[in-house]
């Protein structure tokens, strides 16, 4: 059985209505995914956390976030659109009101409480997160029948504006230190930065009230999750799990480094920030040209040439100097990266519509998964191999003063001894962080935290040091961002040539169509 369309081939009179609710709450992971990383430091200030706190924190958000989003999917057709929508409004709200508690746990259960408060705050964040993604693909296929990837693109716009919101929050409330003639802002306050995700997800709330759900095409056939699963088993829905892959490692998997590599270059951690917030922006708008693309190129030949395109930017980044190399170089790049997420989510709607919300969940999680578990890590690995690999040769000196004391590698990998990231963020500042988490622990009666009188004790040595150290570790940390970069090229240049092999396929067989429920034989 079909779902009922009108002529322009949208499936229920309140489709924009729930397209527009689902955007707001994907722009709501965006601002709180985006303003978390702006808030660290207040956190470390605050609650003396260690820099190994706060990645036991923050990490792991998007791991957990594919795997909710796979789970989900099972049974987002069995259970409705419109229930999930509100378990996951309610997730976000109880997520925002868990981490707005740590400053009261703090003082009645000190440093812990605050930690337990901000973790499980994260996590449950992140599950009201994949609870939406499983929801609003499905949902945006069933409501847009006949213009997928359009209108996938612009619910996917939604991301990239939650970043530019957040990139912005977190640049004009970070506050700035005093300097000739100027002096110091203090930062706004990291609970009015944290809760500005509120205001989507109550304007999603709000948008749900008394909205009717359509069935989607698998319910209305009736077709089981055994079914679902099954159709998902082919050889080339396999390779599109390993596109979508590919697609998390160099879409979000980039995205968690590349204002921070792009800082170093442009010497201006504002300006990495900035960059990536005009990158976003530039997303942003794309995202809502998709449909008049795909009618000149179709989606797999979108998703070919932005492949490219990432793999040119990629290359230019890794090796450009100054401000402008840089904007150009992430202009390229952003156009690449704009459309692969969504339109892949797409041509596995389209090509695979038995899979129903099953397909479209093991392609968002699969490629979360990949961010979470492969490119974040790859990425960070390749700049500490690269880093530490100049520092060892140019200043092995400092090498040793800034190598951590375990060699550590990643997957099949060698082992080695990265850079030290909290000695290498006390040399950029000339100890002044190290100072505050000092003051910030006294204050809280604390003696006995091990690792912070272990870096007071290596900078008590080492600060006599600093300016022989500064200039090659900056160098070596400058050069393992380039790399890393350069290198992470191949994924996109890997991508476009399974595209183009793709096409070859769909060539050979009458050409690329979607097809619905019901045409496949």
């Amino acid at each position: 059985m079909k779902t009922d369309t009108d002529s322009s081939g949208v499936t229920a009179p309140n489709a924009h209505r729930l397209l527009w609710a689902g955007f707001m709450a994907i722009l709501a992971a965006g601002v709180g995914f985006s303003v978390r990383g702006g808030i660290l430091g207040q956190w470390s200030e605050q609650f003396g956390f260690t820099m190994t706190e706060l990645g036991t924190i923050t990490g792991g958000g998007l791991t957990g976030f594919g795997i909710i989003i796979i789970l989900t999917s099972l049974f987002t057709d069995k259970i409705g659109y419109g229930k999930l929508m509100i378990s996951a409004f309610l997730l976000h709200l109880i997520s925002a009101g868990v981490t707005l508690a740590a400053p009261a746990a703090f003082a009645a259960g000190g440093k812990d409480a605050a930690f337990q408060c901000l973790f499980w705050g994260m996590f449950i964040f992140a599950i009201g997160n994949g609870v939406c993604e499983a929801v609003v693909n499905p949902l945006t296929a069933t409501l847009f029948p006949k213009k997928k990837t359009h209108y996938l693109n612009i619910l996917h716009a939604g991301w990239p504006a939650g970043l530019v919101i957040g990139g912005l929050a977190s640049a004009f409330m970070a506050g700035s230190e005093a300097s000739a003639g100027v002096e110091a802002v203090k930062a706004i306050d990291w609970k009015i930065q944290m809760s500005l995700f509120l205001v989507p997800v109550v304007l999603y709330g709000a948008m749900l009230l008394g909205q009717a759900f359509p069935k989607s095409e698998v319910a209305e056939a009736g077709i089981s999750v055994g079914e679902m699963l099954k159709a998902c088993a082919g050889p080339l829905f396999v390779v599109l799990l390993l596109l979508h892959a590919l697609v998390g490692y160099v879409e979000l998997g980039t995205d968690s480094w590349i204002s921070k590599i792009t800082g170093s270059i442009m010497e201006s951690p504002q300006k990495g920030l900035m960059l990536f917030v005009y990158t976003s922006m530039l997303m942003f708008v794309l995202r809502f040209v998709a449909g008049p693309i795909v009618h000149r190129i179709s989606p797999l030949g979108l998703l070919a040439v932005s492949s490219v395109l990432g793999a040119v930017g990629l290359v230019l980044l890794g090796s450009a100097e100054g401000v402008a190399m840089c904007v150009v170089a992430a202009t390229i790049y952003a156009c690449g990266k704009t459309f692969l997420w969504p339109t892949m989510l797409a041509v596995g709607s389209e090509r695979f519509p038995r899979g129903g919300a099953v397909a479209l969940g093991l392609l968002g999680g699969v490629g979360m998964l990949s961010a979470g578990l492969l490119g974040g890590p790859a990425i960070g690995y390749k700049q500490d191999f690269y880093a530490s690999k100049q520092l060892k040769e140019v200043a092995p000196e400092s090498y040793d003063r800034y190598a951590v004391g375990s060699p550590a590698g990643f997957l099949f990998l060698p082992e080695i001894r990265g850079l030290d990231g909290a000695k290498v963020g006390i040399l950029g500042d000339g100890g002044k962080e190290l100072a505050n988490v000092s003051a910030a622990l006294k204050r809280d009666g604390v003696t006995d935290d091990k690792n912070q009188k272990a870096l007071e004790q290596w900078w008590a040595n080492a600060e006599s040091f600093a300016n022989v150290d500064k200039e090659p570790v900056r160098l070596a940390g400058l050069q393992g961002g380039r790399m890393a970069l350069t290198l992470t090229a191949v994924v996109p240049a890997i991508m476009a040539a399974l595209y183009l092999l793709i096409m070859l396929y769909f060539k050979s067989i009458g050409g690329y169509k979607a097809i619905r429920v019901g045409d496949e034989h």
